[in-house]
């Protein structure tokens, strides 16, 4: 096999031999720059709050793996843990010591946690708390929200956020009827009936696969209370939001207690990891305990367990208050900034996370986070700000992850830069005859 040598490669090469061995050029739609044109970059290596491309570009991260990175690229503690823990073997097909680690730092840091099951993805979660759900229940019916995204499983495609919603692809492409017969989909942020042939309502706490979209203010309690009268359970997909928001996630964060959590991303330090967690009487029906059957070969990965115990381990309340002062700053800035391009944008954010639509109203749900996108404003802004040197997501579903590795310095210079960006990209919006 070519050596490849990263020094001489062009990102146009690299995309080019990319598509020859892989589908698209990529191993996730999300990464394709599809949706916005042109040529994705190839990251080389990644420090702190930047990462460097093949061609020595150095750009300011704030996709930061779409949320895996909390702590900034190569931070030398979880990287420290990594290879400590590679020395001693990359996986066994038994059980070890940092399975139970991560699993008590789970529990310790999430109330009602009482029994974790981990996995090596948060599709993996979410695809086990829905068979769990009605394994527990004997029912078969799912309730989710349009732009909620939970994962690639078949039953939880329909009306998904992230990548489906970017590339503009029927949810049901390759999924059959039937296993989307018992998925019903309702608008986010409106509180549905719930029947008692409801085994679960799943919901992202705050949406954040169709930009960042916050829960109304009473939207979350009604669910917890409507899914209690009704026999049903309630399920947070925390895969972006557990440990982000705050030291326990949402359900921390706004006083709601789910049945079932699904976490991922910060739990692994930027290794593959899941989890699913939740009460003892419910978590006790998954094998070997129960007739509830889930497995996985590399689930509880000691690579991916070192990692995440390290990152979670370093993050505490400062730690917070930290992440949410710089997308404060962030978001204002960037509003103002934005808003002086005489663009309308709202600029919505929920703690450290925060979403781009250009709207002249909030947004809070997919419908209007849909005409948002639809007015084409996005992709001139995203290239404005990658020749500039910042690096956003190209999905224009996707959110901006502040890490404890920006400083105030990197938000300063993000809006200086957005400053010049929106006011190309108006110019070039203008020129296409939509603006």
């Amino acid at each position: 096999m070519d050596v490849v040598d990263e020094s001489a490669m062009t990102n146009e090469a690299a995309f080019a031999r990319a598509c020859l061995s892989l589908v698209g050029g990529v191993n996730s739609p999300v990464r394709s720059f599809n949706s916005v044109g042109g040529v994705p970059f190839f990251v080389r290596e990644g420090h702190g709050s930047y990462v460097i491309d093949v061609e020595g570009r150095r750009y300011l991260d704030y996709i930061q793996s779409y949320g895996a990175i909390i702590h900034g690229h190569g931070d030398p503690r979880i990287s420290s843990a990594i290879e400590e823990a590679a020395r001693k073997g990359t996986t066994f097909g038994a059980p070890t010591l940092g399975e139970v680690m991560l699993a008590e730092q789970i529990k310790a840091k999430v109330p009602g946690v009482e029994l974790v099951r981990l996995t090596s993805s948060g599709t993996e979660a979410t695809m086990t708390a829905l068979r769990l759900a009605r394994g527990a229940t004997g029912r078969s019916k799912i309730i989710k929200f349009e732009g909620c995204y939970h994962g690639h499983s078949d039953a939880l495609l329909a009306a998904s956020g992230s990548g489906v919603a970017s590339l503009g692809l029927p949810a049901s492409v390759g999924v059959t009827p039937a296993a989307v017969h018992d998925t019903v989909v309702l608008p986010y942020n409106e509180v549905p009936q719930i029947g008692e042939d409801v085994a679960a309502v799943i919901v992202e706490p705050v949406a954040a696969n169709m930009g960042l979209v916050p829960p109304e203010p009473a939207f979350l309690s009604q669910l917890r209370a409507l899914t209690t009268q009704a026999g049903a359970l309630l399920i947070f997909d925390e895969v972006i939001t557990g440990f982000r928001v705050a030291d326990g996630g949402a359900s921390t964060l706004f006083g709601i207690t789910p049945d079932l959590w699904c976490f991922g991303k910060v739990i692994g330090g930027g290794l593959p990891v899941g989890a699913l967690a939740g009460r003892e009487e419910l978590m006790v029906q998954l094998a070997p305990t129960g007739p509830v059957y889930q497995a996985g070969t590399l689930s509880g990965n000691p690579l991916a367990t070192a990692a995440g115990v390290v990152a979670l381990e370093q993050l505490s309340l400062s730690s917070y208050r930290k992440l949410t002062g710089r997308a404060e700053q962030l978001s204002l800035g960037l509003t103002k900034v934005i808003q002086e391009a005489d663009l309308a944008v709202q600029v919505q954010r929920v703690n450290s996370l925060l979403g781009i639509f250009f709207a002249d109203e909030p947004v809070t749900n997919y419908r209007q986070a849909v005409a948002s996108v639809e007015r084409g404003i996005y992709p001139y802004f995203f290239h404005a700000m990658l020749r500039r040197g910042v690096a956003l997501a190209p999905g224009p579903y996707e959110i901006l992850f502040p890490g404890l590795a920006h400083s105030v310095d990197d938000i300063d210079k993000t809006i200086d830069i957005a400053s010049a960006a929106a006011v190309e990209a108006r110019d070039l919006w203008h020129r296409t005859g939509r603006g």
